[in-house]
């Protein structure tokens, strides 16, 4: 029997106590249940097929992910019983007596935050997100889009649809590049970013700028939610790779960076760059985004390793899961495979990188022991049908080998720190 690709996405608000959860089956298909409290995300949940939908069935499994959460909110609070059932009032009362204070009914209307939107010849998707960004509860100051060696006028003419955006335009092709262009161009003292295949929450941008109410915090990512789970391949990125970090707060600071850096930091657990955000002057400082992961590495993991730079130099980077986007996942296996290919070469080139920034991260028994062996261990798992997620082993593993390469080529390159 095939097993199921499509997972219909559903956000279920438990403060609307007199709203049923209504979770029609639908033949064939699965369900992916977020959780929310108003505008707090509190937990996700799969439902496979043929499983009870049924609003107590739901809870059932709902309830221990929900109050996971609440102990990070009210770590003080008294935990409830084990055999606490799951009713839907008294878990409404629960949840309301923790989260009531944490909700936020009036926002300003705009936050000291420059939103640099990186992108390349997809016009349809960047207009997706620019009204995304423009219909915000509270704006950014704003909105600075690099349209990134394009070959045609398309991005320009769907930014003219925006007044106000700023446009500029970097002829040298590569992520990292772009970034740097965007943050140069950024006027206020938060720069945050997201992707052109990115929707992000009414929130978001509020978020993003709280986070730095915090003056240790130098940087910040947040939860990134699938937008859709109908196809294989987005179901295989969402189980294995995904974007999504959590529903609590996590602070990773320099007892993180010493603890973990005999092993290599795992910088790449932190977030993701479609969610991010930094305080300009700690941009500057650490020398911008390293433009050598982008010759040929398609601009992956510049992101984690930016990340591994600034805990490098003694910095904090907040995880905020109430900033949150929507991203859209690679509907295509094709598709997934090039993009596992590039994520690969770029881990592997980034964590060499990041070891000629402090040679104590342990990152060559990263490279050279512990990915083999964890690649040993799927490919003995998969063999011999590999299918699934095994089914993009090859890709994954020529991408690692690629990464070494491109790193011996470049290592004797310096990052280009022009006009920084």
């Amino acid at each position: 029997m095939k097993p199921p690709f499509a997972y219909t996405i559903r956000h279920l608000r438990l403060d609307d106590i007199a709203k049923p959860f209504a979770l029609d089956p639908t033949p064939g298909a699965g369900w992916y249940l977020v959780f929310w409290w108003k505008n707090l995300p509190l937990a996700h949940l799969y439902l496979e097929p043929g499983e009870p939908a049924d609003e107590a069935a739901v809870l059932k499994k709902a309830v221990p992910l929900l109050r996971q959460t609440l102990q990070t909110y009210a770590p003080d609070r008294p935990a409830p019983p084990d055999e606490a059932g799951p009713d839907r009032i008294g878990l409404h009362r629960e949840l309301e007596a923790v989260l009531r204070p944490r909700n936020v009914e009036t926002l300003p209307s705009e936050v000291p935050v420059s939103v640099v939107l990186c992108t390349r010849n997809r016009a349809a998707h960047l207009r997706q997100c620019l009204r995304s960004l423009r219909s915000l509860d509270c704006r950014p100051a704003e909105i600075v889009v690099v349209d990134n060696a394009p070959v045609d006028d398309s991005t320009r003419e769907v930014v003219r649809e925006f007044p106000g955006v700023v446009y500029c335009r970097e002829p040298r092709p590569g992520l990292d590049i772009a970034r740097n262009t965007g943050y140069r161009h950024a006027r206020s003292p938060v720069v945050a970013y997201t992707d052109d295949d990115v929707q992000v929450h009414p929130h978001w941008v509020y978020q993003v700028w709280k986070s730095f109410r915090n003056p240790a915090v130098a940087a910040m990512t947040g939860l990134v939610i699938a937008a859709e789970l109908q196809t294989e391949a987005q179901l295989i990125f969402e189980k294995h790779w995904s974007f999504n970090r959590g529903y609590t707060d996590k602070f990773y600071d320099q007892t993180f960076f010493e603890n973990t850096l005999p092993f290599g930091p795992p910088v790449w657990e932190i977030g993701a760059g479609a969610s991010m955000a930094f305080r300009r002057r700690v941009l500057e400082a650490v020398g911008g985004f390293d433009e050598r992961l982008d010759v040929g590495a398609a601009g992956c993991n510049g992101d984690s390793e930016m990340w591994f730079r600034v805990l490098n130099q003694g910095h904090t980077i907040h995880y905020n899961p109430r900033a949150v986007a929507f991203h859209t996942h690679r509907r295509e296996l094709s598709a997934l495979k090039n993009q596992l290919f590039h994520y690969m070469r770029g881990h592997t080139a980034a964590a060499l990188v990041q070891r000629e920034v402090n040679r104590q991260a342990g990152y060559l028994r990263h490279v050279f022991v512990a990915l083999p062996k964890y690649y040993y261990w799927l490919v003995r798992e998969g063999y011999p049908s590999f299918s699934f997620r095994h089914q993009t082993l090859g890709e994954e593993a020529k991408g690692m080998l690629s990464g070494l390469l491109f790193y011996l080529r470049n290592r004797k390159r310096r990052p280009d720190r022009r006009g920084i």
